[in-house]
Order: structure tokens, then C-alpha cells, then sequence
């Protein structure tokens, strides 16, 4: 798919354009979006390979170029889908003794069993030990509703996406109606400008900013700022490395997250082993080198 893009559109579109006008750029395939429709991932893909450009250019990191906020900040576990509850409180315990701050859950998909188990897991793991919980857009309104009570009564630090990102007023009447913070936007399209109507329901505590689902590092700077304004705060979606330098330059973000995606539990090589994952000190997006040496082993 994105060998067709290039070959219809954006070679001609790019070749021979200026690669520091960011901005100017961003906003051209912003307008060719309108009667394309671009998978929500192409402009990230573009504006993310500018920014690396840049960085490579100037010899600094990208999270530079942003405007660094901190030095390294604490990974929390992303679980996969587990087969059993047991299962689930095994891995929590080996998230934790690894060095996890805290822990993510993605249930089963049903939201009687996700709400026991949300709560069998914060028996589990205690109260000082911070958890969320993911529905990946599984549910309608009343499942929803269900959910998030366990959710609030679990003492949860937000519940995200549970049901598709279509309707703002759904999420509204979401939020009415249960009392852990909501944290929306994950791939509704649209980057900040989608985000803002979100916010302006009054249904967010947390806004998902990304590069690769919310307009690259371009648009994902843009929708932490306006969460910023509102004193919001603006979590970073994934385990890649634009991520992890998105997390160095915005302020108002708590984590990075990391997938866990087997029993027995293995790291991911970004965290060490003290939960943290360290800001990038090579210039541009900076690829770490178990990524490098996977890609030379990948035709």
C-alpha cells in the first residue's frame, strides 16, 4: 500500500520540496488527505522521516529538536490477551519484579469478565501499584457503562477506548456516567483538530497522542500542547522509537508504554532494569541496536 502512495502521489508531491518546511509539508498532505484518504499511519510515516532528516542533519536527537522536558521516564507493561485469570496475575507478578511501574491491561473482550478480572488483579497486585485497562474498542455504551464502574470502583488510573472513536457524544455520555478518567483518541483521524472536539465534550482526562496514528511527530506535538492547555495530560501510544523521544519532549506524559506479549514475561530492551527507559543521545530518531541488527537480518 504504501509503494502505491509513493508512486501515485507522493514522489511527485515531495521530490525536489524543502525538507526543513516541516510545517509546510505537514499541511500539503493534510489537504491531499481530504479527497485521498490516506491510512491514518501516512503522515506519521512521512512527517517521522523528516524530523529523523533533521536531526541527522543538526547532529542531535529529535527529542532535541522538541525541546527535551526530562531525561528518561518509567515503562509500564502493555499486556497482549492472556488465557486465564491465573495467567494474568502470574504475568503482573513478573511485570513487577522486572521493574515495571505499573500495569495495562488488555482483557478478554467480554466486560463481565474484564470487570472481574480488573478487580481480581487489583486484589492481586495491592493499592499503591497503578493500572489501566484498554477495551480496543470492544463494546457499546451499556458494556461500556458496566466496565467502567468496576474500573472506578478498582481504583483504575484511566480506561481507554472501549468502545470505537466515531461518536464524541457517545464518549460524552460515557463520561457522565462513570467516574475513572477516560482516555480517548487513540485512532479516531483527524490529529489535533479531532482531539479538540474530545476535549471540548468534557469526556477527557487523558488524550492518546502518537507519530504513527495522530499525524507523526508534527501532529502528536500539536495534540499534547492543546491537552497542555486544558491541564490534560497526553500519554504516548506504543512501543517505537519515535515514542520514546515523544515522551522526553512532552511534559504533560506519565509513561512509556511497553508490550508484553508472553508468559514467561521478557523486557523489552528500551527499559532497563529499572523501569525506566533512557532518552536517545544519537542524532535523529536514532534507532537503538537490537532494532538495527533485527533490520539486517530482515529482507
Amino acid at each position: 500500500m504504501l509503494e502505491d502512495i509513493v508512486d501515485r502521489i507522493l514522489r511527485e508531491e515531495l521530490v525536489g520540496e524543502r525538507a526543513d518546511r516541516r510545517e509546510w509539508l505537514w499541511h500539503r498532505l493534510w489537504e491531499l488527505d481530504r479527497t485521498e484518504e490516506f491510512p491514518i499511519w501516512l503522515v506519521g510515516v512521512v512527517d517521522v522521516a523528516l524530523w529523523d532528516l533533521e536531526g541527522r542533519i543538526l547532529g542531535v536527537p529529535v527529542h532535541r529538536l522538541l525541546g527535551t522536558f526530562r531525561d528518561a521516564i518509567p515503562a509500564y507493561a502493555s499486556t497482549t490477551t492472556f488465557a486465564t485469570v491465573e495467567e494474568y496475575l502470574d504475568v503482573c507478578s513478573q511485570c513487577l519484579e522486572l521493574g515495571y511501574a505499573a500495569i495495562k491491561l488488555h482483557g478478554f473482550g467480554d466486560a463481565r469478565a474484564d470487570a472481574a478480572l480488573c478487580q481480581r488483579v487489583r486484589d492481586h497486585v495491592g493499592s499503591d501499584v497503578e493500572l489501566m485497562y484498554d477495551g480496543s474498542a470492544g463494546f457499546d455504551l451499556p458494556q461500556a457503562v458496566y466496565l467502567g464502574r468496576a474500573l472506578s470502583e478498582a481504583g483504575y488510573l484511566w480506561y481507554e477506548e472501549p468502545m470505537r472513536e466515531f461518536s464524541v457524544t457517545a464518549y460524552k455520555w460515557l463520561a457522565e456516567r462513570v467516574d475513572v478518567p477516560l482516555l480517548v483518541g487513540e485512532t479516531s483521524d483527524g490529529s489535533h483538530l479531532n482531539t479538540a472536539d474530545f476535549i471540548a465534550s468534557g469526556c477527557a482526562s487523558y488524550v492518546r497522542t502518537s507519530a504513527n496514528h495522530r499525524g507523526g511527530i508534527t501532529g502528536a506535538m500539536r495534540i499534547a500542547h492543546l491537552a497542555d492547555a486544558y491541564r490534560l495530560r497526553a500519554e504516548v501510544h506504543g512501543p517505537t522509537e519515535p515514542a520514546v523521544h515523544l515522551c522526553m519532549a512532552v511534559p504533560n506524559c506519565t509513561y512509556y508504554e511497553s508490550l508484553v506479549t508472553s508468559n514467561p514475561v521478557v523486557r523489552e530492551p528500551r527499559v532497563g532494569a529499572n523501569g525506566l527507559v533512557e532518552a536517545p543521545t544519537t542524532p535523529g530518531i536514532a534507532l537503538p541496536d537490537f532494532v538495527r541488527d533485527r533490520r539486517s537480518t530482515t529482507v
